[in-house]
């Protein structure tokens, strides 16, 4: 117990440090409150907006176009890269695709978005998979083709036919990989989802901070920029404890 209360210390000691000297700026007025209001009013306006439900709708909002773009990018994303790494064709169709695409930013087309799927959910959901289905492919891509040959040979020569060979040899050692990738495009669809509420407006964290910077509302833009970033460590968190269940049987869980 005294070891996890110290390694939660030891994790918290910079944000505590941080959120002091916030304060201590605020009260000598280092800065102005209506640039930087003060830790205790954002947490107020936090307490106020969570009372009233507003913080939970717009979370809410938020965390289904994020989430289910994500789970979309990460189903079609892993699907093709292992097309890519196991199918010559698929590889000469997409490889210029993702070449170009990964390192693009993807942002760059939201008023393409815009133009064609207008300004609701369905715009804003396929934002967010355009931009997060890259990293996917890419390294569900990397992770099967890099799978030990040594393996899959003698797996074949104990007579594992080809979906066998997937399912129960390729698929496992590229999984740490595949999970890397799904790693990053969490907080990705995360951000895009942000950013496309902030560009087209309606419910939401994003089109909460916008409407609060229209009126001045200083401590509504530090609220929601604090909503997302508890947001945005949870969702990372949980995703770092999928990752440790899913690779329970790995050595890398044994050296964590």
């Amino acid at each position: 117990m005294t070891g996890a209360l110290i390694r939660a210390f030891r994790r918290s000691a910079l944000m505590l440090v941080l959120l002091i000297a916030w304060q201590v700026a605020t009260e000598l007025h280092v800065v102005s409150a209506f640039l930087l209001p003060s830790p205790v009013s954002v947490a107020r306006r936090l307490g106020a907006d969570a009372a009233s439900g507003q913080l939970a709708l717009s979370l809410a909002a938020t965390l289904y176009r994020a989430l289910l773009g994500f789970a979309i990018a990460g189903a079609v994303g892993v699907a093709l890269g292992i097309l890519i790494a196991r199918v010559r064709f698929v590889h000469w169709l997409l490889d210029p695709l993702v070449s170009v695409g990964l390192p693009m930013p993807k942002i760059v087309f939201l008023p393409v978005f815009v133009l064609w799927f207008g300004v609701f959910d369905q715009s804003k959901i396929l934002m967010v998979v355009f931009s997060a289905v890259f990293p996917v492919i890419a390294a569900s891509w990397a992770a099967t083709e890099n799978v030990d040959k040594y393996m899959l040979w003698s797996a074949r020569g104990l007579g594992a036919g080809g979906q066998a060979l997937l399912w129960e040899v390729a698929l496992p050692a590229a999984l740490p990989e595949i999970m890397t990738g799904l790693q990053v495009a969490l907080p990705i669809s995360l951000i895009i989802a942000i950013v496309a509420e902030m560009a087209m407006g309606g419910e939401g964290l994003g089109g909460d901070m916008m409407q609060a910077m229209r009126f001045a509302d200083s401590p509504g833009v530090f609220a929601g920029i604090v909503a997302i970033a508890i947001a945005g460590s949870v969702l990372v968190r949980a995703m770092e404890l999928l990752r440790r269940r899913m690779l329970a049987w790995h050595p890398e869980a044994e050296a964590g």
